[in-house]
């Protein structure tokens, strides 16, 4: 009886045997019926050749010098490598503790002394049937896991897709009903500032002309503060004016964030959509009951026009700086002392004594953008909270993984970021973090996407 080739190859079997007189035997039968054989001396030796070529199944004996069959399956089967090898033990003792003792440790068949050479293959070759379908069955499983990863990953897109898209229309809609109001505002305090200016030039002339009033006059003038309303009205028509523009910059950076007609990839200077994402999160950035105002430190490079898909990148950004701020608050509510102590570290704030939150160490954001070598626009968001543990960077852009407390995250935010700038604009995202001095999240992308770069002259004006 010749063994099939399912797969086109001779199989590797290793057979582990003390007795010299064993190995010869059982490698002449094996060879002949078209199995590739190895022969191993005692344990030690067996285990050194599992490790240069992996066998398909191991044949080996119980009763061995210095380490004895056990032993040896032990340790295949506590090494990544070979915990999956069969392994059919052999021994001259047909006792029921032996057997086992065999399977307890990992064996999966016992052969007794003396062999029996149609029995010995047919025992090897179900256990290589066997191990083929458990290694078709680990391939399917794999896909089918695979399958439901970009499932729900598609999911997680798709969900978050509709909710920017529902807030990219909602910022829209208010950009548009305030930008009337405020437009309308802005255009007539020209006129009356120059109606109020007007009126006080009127009573300057009256002043000079008429030099002593009616009693009457003189009562109002007192009641009113005159003098003081005449000098503050310009300081009133000033403000105003400062405050209807700060509106208009808000509903600009509004329109520009939420990008709601903007599907396609097209050149954004990144700066701007930085500042845009900036303005809708300046209400976290406010000094707090608990803690001073977060600075944002801005260290800008030299950027060109990038293609990108603006509104998914706009999303990276917000996400990024939204975790920034949760890892500030985080380290203040914990009672962290967020400076580096001892030396003056990456925030310029150090020497500190107190373990408690001090004004010293100042809750900052720092952003730093830069062209590397490799053509690439990298964007840094660095925070001074706590920082990220070693042991859970790996999983930070696994969907639904969150270091934050129950009910403060999703576990979507970075997954999200992680699709929009690895799989949509071929860049890449990391994590580098220091426990207890911060973390930073760096992002780099292409300056040109392949799908656009014919569209556009290469010769963009540069942004500083």
């Amino acid at each position: 009886m010749h063994f099939n080739q399912t797969n086109h190859h001779k199989r590797n079997i290793l057979v582990v045997d003390d007795t010299p007189d064993n190995l010869r035997l059982l490698s002449a039968m094996l060879t002949a019926q078209g199995f590739e054989v190895r022969k191993a001396l005692n344990g030690k030796m067996a285990l050194t050749a599992c490790q240069m070529v992996l066998p398909d199944v191991i044949l080996l004996d119980i009763n061995m010098p210095d380490m004895d069959g056990y032993q040896v399956c032990q340790q295949l089967k506590a090494d990544d490598k070979t915990c999956e090898v069969p392994v059919i033990f052999i021994s001259a003792l047909d006792d029921v503790v032996d057997k086992v003792k065999a399977f307890d440790v990992g064996g999966v068949d016992y052969i007794a002394k003396p062999f029996h050479g149609a029995e010995v293959v047919l025992r090897i070759e179900n256990q290589i049937n066997l191990r083929l379908l458990q290694v078709k069955l680990q391939e399917k499983n794999f896909l089918l896991q695979q399958a439901l990863d970009n499932l729900q990953a598609s999911q997680v897109q798709q969900i978050q897709n509709e909710k920017m898209v529902a807030l990219g229309q909602l910022v829209a809609g208010l950009a548009h009903e305030i930008n009337n109001p405020i437009s309308f505002i802005y255009g007539n305090l020209q006129y009356a500032g120059q109606y109020v200016q007007d009126l006080v030039n009127m009573i300057e002339v009256y002043q000079q002309e008429f030099p002593k009033p009616t009693p009457k006059i003189q009562q109002i003038a007192k009641d009113i503060d005159l003098n003081f309303m005449i000098k503050d009205l310009q300081n009133l028509i000033g403000a105003m004016y400062r405050g209807s523009d700060r509106i208009r910059e808000i509903v600009l950076a509004l329109q520009h964030f939420s990008r709601h007609d903007e599907a396609e990839m097209k050149r954004v200077n990144i700066h701007e959509d930085i500042e845009n994402t900036l303005v809708m999160l300046q209400h976290r950035l406010r000094e707090a009951a608990d803690r001073p105002a977060i600075l944002v430190v801005k260290d800008y490079g030299n950027l060109p026009l990038v293609a990108c898909y603006a509104s998914e990148l706009n999303q990276v950004f917000m996400h990024l700086l939204n975790n920034a701020i949760d890892a500030i608050e985080e380290g203040v509510g914990s009672g962290e002392n967020m400076a580096l102590s001892g030396d003056k570290g990456q925030w310029g704030v150090g020497n500190q004594s107190s373990t408690s939150y001090s004004l010293l160490s100042t809750p900052q954001i720092r952003i730093h953008t830069e062209v590397t070598d490799l053509n690439m626009v990298k964007i840094a968001i660095a925070d001074n909270g706590l920082g990220i543990e070693e042991s859970l960077r790996s999983r930070l852009f696994d969907p639904f993984f969150t270091t934050k407390p129950v009910g403060k995250g999703s576990g979507l935010g970075l997954s999200i970021s992680y699709q929009i700038i690895v799989q949509k604009h071929r860049g890449n995202i990391t994590c580098t973090s220091d426990v207890g001095k911060g973390a930073e999240f760096a992002i780099e992308i292409p300056i040109e996407q392949p799908d656009i770069s014919s569209q556009f002259p290469k010769s963009e004006k540069g942004l500083g």
